[in-house]
């Protein structure tokens, strides 16, 4: 007799939508198993702060059909306009740089295949 966990592992054999190894979920950790390795040398909060800050945008940039680097380029250029004489920026102001806002520029998104 197969023991009850033995129908969890092929499921797959059932289930169309159920791929047969895990290569899509390594993939999409890859990025952050290899930047690890750059943030053991961290020398402040701050610096931790910031560096989980940008691979959180570039991370969020990527499914919504974005390419990075003219997504932080873009921002880059609009966010210091948006700054107060103190340098604060209303969130309110903010929606048209989040990345699935329709007036990102086209140098942004993906080309379609």
């Amino acid at each position: 007799m197969q023991p009850e966990s033995g129908k969890y592992l092929k499921v797959f054999l059932t289930d169309g939508n159920v791929p047969i190894d895990n290569s899509a979920s390594e993939r999409s950790i890859r990025t952050f198993c290899i930047g690890k390795k750059n943030w053991m040398f961290h020398d402040s909060i701050q610096g931790a702060q910031a560096s989980a800050v940008i691979y959180s945008i570039s991370e969020t940039a990527k499914p919504n059909n974005l390419r990075p680097y003219y997504y932080f380029k873009h921002l880059l250029t609009e966010l210091p306009k948006l700054c107060a004489e103190k340098g604060n920026i209303d969130s309110a102001k903010l929606n048209h740089l989040l990345p699935w806002a329709k007036e990102l520029p086209a140098e942004c998104r993906k080309p379609r295949r």
